[in-house]
């Protein structure tokens, strides 16, 4: 039995500028364990299998490695460009250079435009890689509405000049989104947010659904191999949670499927990573056959247990009271600006 998966069987959504989306994708961040090589390396084993979806970032430090598979896909006859949808996302040190950071992405990349690219985070609170979680720039700030609409106004400027084709943004909140959904002149197409059975952002979600955007979800499956700085002791793990343990027994397959086949059901795209062939495989199989019940539907989305794992405490600013802040928990935007 192959184990590659014909793309046209993988359903997708439909963005509010009607381009088609896979409902699942790869992820690219490799985290500290898995080297750029390799990562790119795993880009070309998931494009054999028939994903479509690649999930990059400029800070991942392998686009240059990843276009590489892109180009020799598509010059092999593997897919065709209009079957890929490829997103990137800008830095929060290039939130004055947005167009250069893109066109950095596209050169790396080996591609003339993008599916989607995003505002990785919504304030240029910068820190240097692999960090430990009390590193402070002493430029940070909390969220400044009239600079983040300078950015975005940038990513307006890529749309209009057909870089990108759909603009997101990621990692905001709802009285951050408000403000910038007031004031855009061209709306955000995707929001790409954590979303996993233990951590599922209803009031966000809805928001998001509600306002015409795309949900895109990482650490779908839980995020086992994040950096050491996003672990607390008191993090549930996600493949461990007994309803979905509970739930993939009963599909038999493993508990990782279930958070996959919750995720892509729900409306959300994850973007899962993995080195290994099989997990790949099983990733994108899962959201072509055997789906979940209504039943099972319901039971996890009443297992939901809040629990937020990348907190972000390398963004915080000096005087931060502590991560909350970055989140906007109690519906105000710390040290708030227009």
């Amino acid at each position: 039995m192959t184990d590659i998966i014909d793309p046209a069987l993988v359903p997708k959504v439909t963005l509010a500028t009607g381009d088609k989306m896979p409902i699942i994708g790869m992820g690219t961040f490799g985290s500290d364990h898995a080297d750029p090589e390799l990562v790119a390396s795993c880009v070309g084993i998931a494009l054999e299998l028939g994903y479509r979806l690649f999930d990059c970032a400029s800070v991942y430090g392998n686009e240059d490695l990843i276009g590489v598979e892109l180009e020799r896909a598509l010059k092999n006859g593997v897919a065709e460009r209009s079957e890929l949808f490829v997103m990137s996302k800008v830095w929060n040190d290039s939130h004055k250079r947005v167009v250069e950071s893109c066109k950095k992405s596209l050169h790396d990349l080996r591609l003339d435009y993008l599916d989607a690219y995003f505002i990785h985070w919504p304030f240029p609170n910068w820190h240097a890689p692999h960090c430990d979680i009390n590193s402070r720039s002493p430029d940070a700030h909390p969220y400044i509405h009239e600079e983040f609409m300078e950015t975005w106004a940038q990513m307006e400027t890529l749309v209009k000049e057909g870089l990108v084709r759909n603009p997101g943004i990621s990692n905001v909140t709802i009285p951050k989104l408000k403000l910038i959904l007031r004031d855009a002149k061209i709306k955000p197409v995707l929001n790409e947010m954590e979303l996993h059975p233990s951590f599922q952002q209803p009031e966000l979600y809805k928001y998001t659904v509600e306002n015409g955007m795309q949900p895109v979800g990482y650490c779908p499956v839980g995020s086992p191999n994040r950096p050491a700085r996003d672990m607390a002791p008191d993090d549930v793990v996600d493949t461990a949670m007994p309803v979905i343990v509970e739930i993939a027994k009963a599909h038999n397959v493993h508990p990782a499927v279930v958070c996959l086949k919750w995720s892509a059901q729900r409306g959300t795209v994850p973007i899962p990573f993995s080195t290994k062939r099989a997990n790949l495989a099983s990733n994108l199989r899962a959201v072509t056959e055997d789906p979940l019940t209504d039943e099972e539907m319901a039971a996890i989305a009443a297992s939901d247990k809040n629990c937020r794992f990348i907190k972000g405490h390398v963004f915080l600013w000096e005087g931060a009271e502590d991560w909350y802040d970055l989140w906007d928990v109690d519906g105000v935007i710390p040290g708030w600006k227009k």
